[in-house]
């Protein structure tokens, strides 16, 4: 937010509490209250709007029509953008389909060279259903953007929620258990990004987008997997073992592997 002084910036909050923290760090936001669900006040707003950050939720398909619907609105010498938030579990169809999870892969996904696979993978994997409303939404009037971020890490710098999920839920799950955790081999490969890394993303599209969309590209070829580090699951279970059993939350470091089916209960 202080790079962005110079833009007026409204914000989506659900109830007044919420909107008393955001109010108290950032007093020159416009408040607007409502949900994800609330689709004529997304509309309009958009409609309002001259750029649209949605990251709330990658897969709530009404707020996600509702959003560029208002943007549709503009007219074609002043479209609307949209930068939509996905994710980069989108790519764990394969998994899905096979069940094969916690094992090695070798495939790559290239948002640069192999955009078109991207934004053409099956209907079924996460997420897809809202990315492929994003990616028909692309007209003269609205121009978006999709940024897909792997694991996240590291502390937010906002009020409210400061933190991500996988790597708590995964310390939460280890303190439950009284041992680390992980799912068959261990040897699922993943990128990560800190937080912080992954808001100059949104900066960057956000200025691109109020310079008239261009150093961004958008529609088909505006996707973005937005990773700068990389890890292996199962070295991350043991990491994360250790470090609890040094500050005694639980007895030992070890790591016990779960089955598909244990993990799903």
């Amino acid at each position: 937010m202080k790079s962005t002084k110079q833009y007026d910036v409204a914000a989506l909050v659900r109830d007044s509490d919420k909107g008393a923290q955001i109010a108290s760090q950032y007093p020159a936001i416009r408040l607007v209250y409502g949900d994800l669900d609330s689709s004529d006040v997304l509309e309009e707003e958009a409609k309002k709007a001259d750029i649209v950050l949605h990251c709330a939720n990658a897969d709530h398909v009404v707020a996600a029509e509702a959003l560029i619907k208002g943007l549709a609105a503009h007219a074609s010498d002043r479209p609307g953008y949209i930068i939509h938030t996905s994710g980069t579990g989108i790519l764990l169809f394969a998994d899905l389909e096979r069940r094969t999870f916690g094992e090695a892969s070798t495939k790559i996904y290239n948002d640069w060279d192999g955009v078109g696979e991207v934004t053409s993978i099956p209907d079924f994997a996460p997420h897809r259903n809202v990315d492929k409303i994003i990616l028909a939404s692309g007209s003269k009037n609205v121009k978006s953007a999709i940024v897909s971020p792997p694991t996240i890490y590291g502390k937010g710098r906002g009020p409210g929620n400061q933190r991500s999920h996988q790597l708590p839920e995964l310390s939460r799950c280890t303190l439950e258990k009284g041992h680390g955790i992980q799912v068959g081999a261990g040897k699922t490969y993943w990128t990560n990004v800190h937080v912080h890394d992954l808001s100059e993303v949104f900066v960057a599209l956000v200025e691109a987008a109020a310079a008239g969309g261009e150093n961004a590209s958008w529609g088909d070829e505006g996707y973005y997997f937005t990773e700068n580090g990389e890890h292996i699951w199962g070295e991350i279970s043991k990491a994360v073992a250790s470090a609890a059993h040094k500050q005694g939350f639980i007895p030992s470091d070890e790591v016990q592997t779960h089955s598909n089916e244990e993990i799903d209960e």
